[in-house]
């Protein structure tokens, strides 16, 4: 089959688009309080957890992860998703991008709080698609078929992400990534780890 043309750029959703780095510390702290693995207690912790892919880090920290997603699921009905905002600058940007671009969001949140927000803040219509967290864990395995499905050349698609792990697991997949360092780990953290680009705000990314 022919190759999709244009590119495709990949988004991860927590840090890159919406800016909810303090509500899930407090869901995923408490959650795991709960189910009696409290295997983090600081924000270092927590972020530490996405050096690598999330679900993967607390499995090896001994986490049940039957036991966390299920206590998640319990408490989402619960969650002040109105805490979350969008990333000043972030839509105006992606609505350029979409006008000569394939637009997905891959994320290790859930599909429906993303389509949630996404439609609260005008964001409809602009993604092709959105693979959470229900689709499948591995973001590196979410990326090989969003390029399988789109048929996306790999040097033209482009990973979106705002974690050291975001960054490792696009380049499991063999595409580019982009570091984006105004969300969850600071720029310093991406130094040594090979990222195609890494940009500061929003507007980098229209000059990729």
């Amino acid at each position: 089959m022919k190759a999709h043309m244009k590119n495709l750029f990949i988004f991860d959703f927590d840090g890159v688009i919406a800016d909810s780095l303090l509500l899930y510390e407090e869901l995923v702290k408490t959650q795991l309080k709960k189910i009696g693995s409290p295997v983090i207690t600081t924000r270092s912790d927590f972020l530490d957890l996405f050096d690598g892919n999330f679900y993967a880090s607390l499995r090896a920290l001994g986490v049940d992860m039957e036991a966390f997603n299920n206590a998640i699921m319990a408490a989402a009905p619960e969650i002040d998703y109105g805490r979350i905002l969008p990333f000043d600058g972030v839509l105006p940007v992606i609505n350029t991008l979409t006008k000569d671009n394939t637009l997905l969001v891959i994320s290790s949140n859930v599909s429906s709080v993303i389509r949630t927000f996404l439609s609260r803040y005008e964001f409809d219509g602009i993604f092709d698609d959105v693979l959470g967290a229900d689709f499948m864990l591995s973001k590196t395995k979410k990326i090989d078929h969003a390029v399988e499905r789109c048929q996306a050349l790999p040097d033209r698609t482009y990973y979106v992400g705002d974690t050291v792990g975001d960054i490792r697991e696009g380049q499991a997949a063999g595409i580019r990534t982009v570091a984006a360092t105004w969300g969850w780990h600071p720029k310093r953290r991406f130094e040594g780890v090979g990222a195609d680009y890494i940009i500061d705000s929003p507007e980098g990314l229209l000059t990729i």
